[in-house]
């Protein structure tokens, strides 16, 4: 069986979001899917609905706010940007998962006791 993409556990896609327009500013929702992409290595790769579900989301809590605009290429493209309560949410977001990743390092990394069973 060959390795298959990251399967994201719920909430990880909207800290994603909301790091990544923190970073970059203003962005479409293809291009805040591709950055998250390209930063991932391309180990976790979003379609429209997962990435725009998301959007949608954070939406409606506030964290981010959504205006119309010109994308690059000269088509009308809704872009995102994360607001201050976004900006909070994204910092108490990300103190838990590092204290998770450290807690499951320090288990993963676990050696057998000497002599127990």
């Amino acid at each position: 069986m060959g390795e298959s993409k990251l399967d994201l556990l719920q909430g990880t896609l909207d800290l994603m979001v909301l790091q990544t327009l923190a970073a970059m500013g203003s962005q479409h929702g293809y291009g805040i899917a591709r950055r998250i992409e390209q930063v991932s290595g391309d180990e976790v790769l979003l379609n429209q609905g997962t990435i725009y579900a998301s959007l949608v989301r954070l939406q409606q809590r506030g964290w981010i706010s959504a205006e119309w605009g010109t994308s690059d290429n000269n088509r009308k493209a809704k872009f995102y940007e994360i607001t201050k309560e976004g900006r909070k949410q994204l910092a108490e977001d990300a103190a838990h998962w590092q204290r998770l990743a450290g807690v499951m390092g320090r288990v993963l990394a676990m050696q057998e006791e000497g002599g127990k069973q």
